[in-house]
């Protein structure tokens, strides 16, 4: 990919305090055919008297790491701008404070934030160019001859004229606030509904690690639920060592959950329906109970449910 004088606005624009640029004379250009008398941009990374070695700037490798980090902070903090004005502008609007939010809302299509706006960069010094014709005339006003001076001002009128017939941009047009599929509905239950999503979806920006892997976990119930009373239908006994039932289920679903995270979600079965699967200590021993006569559909349902609730489906 070429870089171009357009990404070095844009990093300047996204870290103001990362370099110092400047236009320069008599800069070596290695090999791009560039006169040493014209002006270079040159830029030098922005760096306290403690970083410099002899005089010099000098980047080390854990302040090269730092400068990233600041860079990516930087630039998620934009994104972070352009999320929060997704989120006002969502009916109803939502605000979610800024150390809560843990993920974009599904919506929010991240590749199509704008681009980020270049940050102006130093120009060389202008000299005094003659670019119209218009300039030329006043410049050149009683050193030409009548008929170029004629020429000259037939040509500054046309294209003054061209400039002014120039048609404004248009402007797109608003889509419509209302889906045609949403006629007959009525305002009330349209709002309480965009209100609900809402709560829903705002729980889900706000979610933590913890809560996100209980989340993920609930989510591989159902067909687990299936799976672990198979198991208890061929084995033919009430209750199971969960060692034992740990490993049989590691077998029969391996591409479900790994064997150490087995028992977290039978443990979790547990807690989600009491009723269904209980848990015993005995002595030096923890026993799995499964109630075999539960109508399996049910069971599912109820973890669809619970699932469903937690955000994971």
């Amino acid at each position: 990919r070429q870089f171009e004088e357009r990404h070095l606005g844009q990093i300047k624009a996204v870290y103001p305090s990362s370099y110092r640029l400047r236009q320069e004379r008599n800069v070596p250009t290695f090999g791009s055919g560039g006169k040493k008398s014209e002006y270079q941009l040159t830029l030098e990374p922005l760096l306290g008297e403690e970083e410099k070695v002899d005089g010099r700037p000098h980047l080390s490798a854990s302040r090269l790491l730092e400068r990233r980090r600041e860079f990516h902070r930087n630039l998620v903090n934009i994104v972070r701008e352009h999320h929060k004005a997704f989120l006002a502008a969502l009916s109803p609007p939502m605000v979610v404070p800024e150390e809560k939010l843990t993920r974009w809302h599904p919506r929010f299509n991240v590749d199509e934030v704008p681009d980020i706006s270049p940050a102006e960069l130093p120009r060389p010094p202008q000299e005094d160019r003659l670019s119209t014709a218009q300039e030329v005339l006043s410049t050149a006003q009683g050193m030409l001859s009548p008929k170029m001076e004629k020429a000259l001002a037939n040509l500054a009128l046309r294209t003054a004229g061209a400039g002014a017939g120039e048609p404004p941009p248009s402007k797109a047009p608003t889509p419509a606030s209302t889906s045609g599929a949403l006629k007959g509905v009525s305002q009330g239950l349209l709002d309480r509904i965009r209100a609900k999503e809402a709560q829903r979806l705002q729980a889900l920006l706000t979610r933590d690690a913890r809560q996100e892997e209980r989340a993920a976990r609930l989510a591989r119930l159902p067909a687990m639920a299936r799976v672990l009373r198979g198991l208890f239908v061929a084995e033919k006994k009430p209750a199971l060592p969960m060692e034992v039932l740990c490993a049989r289920l590691a077998d029969s679903c391996p591409e479900l959950v790994a064997p150490g995270e087995m028992e977290k979600h039978v443990r979790l079965l547990a807690e989600v329906l009491p009723d269904w699967v209980g848990i015993h200590a005995l002595r030096t021993d923890t026993y799995v109970k499964l109630d075999k006569e539960k109508d399996l559909g049910l069971v599912t349902e109820r973890l669809h449910k619970a699932a469903k609730e937690a955000g994971a489906l």
